[in-house]
């Protein structure tokens, strides 16, 4: 018996509008490269030259600072805040609720601002009895409160509020019948949530928690409003004195979209060891 011959291959041609489409895309990409290339006021030696600075790196140092611990301060707070939302506890709920209503709905440049004047509000930090009692402790809201603390507290509230939420939907997404089964076993309620609910969740967390901190790694720029050496506010510094703002705007948004390329590949790490049990329990077709 003669083998069936394999049906041919058939082609179908592109349609004109692809054509169009990567003509037009190449002019542009020409025009673009002819600018760079051609275009004095990039000023590339400027650029080349300020590109590591020491008041540039220095910038970048306390950008990073200030974006790991605005999400820890995230994570956590978003950890907890998710937590009581779901507790049942209408008490809990309401606070929970509340919370993510008030610094969701607020811009952060608010909450920025609002923290380093704080002082206007309170010249006294103090922690003691009420209704003139003993003071215990007691500092000036303008020694407590500085540049970075104002960007610490208004941005990692800001994104604690924004973690909750993204906590919230991964803890949903697990099936309860998992909690049920933990609980079933003599599992605590820590445990359950520690061992059981939260590694199946961290599939449904990591992918928007990684846009997040790309996100807060811009955001950082924010707190050059409260005057915070970071990236932003060191390369305005520098512009400010030799009016060189192209370049120098240049040399900030080339280290953004550096920085921003080794978060998106570490969150790609992240997500395949996470995705890990789903990806490889999947039966191959066929």
């Amino acid at each position: 018996m003669r083998p069936m011959a394999e049906a041919p291959e058939v082609l179908t041609p592109r349609p004109m509008s692809r054509w169009f489409g990567l003509a037009f895309v190449g002019l542009i990409g020409a025009w673009i490269l002819y600018q760079l290339l051609t275009n004095a006021g990039f000023q590339w030696p400027v650029v080349a030259r300020f590109m590591f600075d020491r008041r540039v790196l220095a910038g970048i140092g306390m950008t990073l600072e200030l974006t790991v611990l605005v999400m820890l301060i995230g994570a956590v707070l978003g950890i907890v805040i998710a937590v009581m939302r779901l507790s049942g506890d209408p008490l809990m709920g309401f606070c929970a609720h509340a919370f993510v209503w008030f610094f969701r709905g607020t811009p952060v440049l608010i909450q920025l601002v609002f923290w380093y004047n704080l002082a206007s509000l309170f010249p006294e930090l103090s922690f003691g009895i009420p209704f003139g009692g003993p003071k215990f402790f007691e500092i000036s809201a303008t020694t407590a409160i500085s540049s970075f603390t104002a960007a610490l507290l208004g941005l990692g509230l800001n994104e604690a509020a924004y973690m909750a939420e993204i906590i919230r939907a991964g803890l949903l997404s697990v099936d309860h019948g998992q909690a049920e089964a933990s609980r079933a076993l003599g599992h605590r309620p820590f445990q359950t949530f520690r061992v059981i609910v939260l590694p199946q969740a961290m599939k449904a967390i990591v992918p928007p928690s990684g846009n997040q901190v790309i996100g807060m790694l811009k955001y950082t720029s924010i707190a050059s409003v409260v005057s915070l050496q970071e990236l932003m506010h060191s390369v305005e510094d520098i512009y400010n004195r030799n009016f060189e703002t192209i370049p120098l705007l240049i040399v900030a948004a080339l280290w953004y979209l550096i920085l921003v390329s080794l978060l998106t590949l570490g969150q790609a790490f992240i997500e395949r060891h996470y995705a890990r049990g789903w990806t490889n329990a999947a039966p191959a077709p066929g």
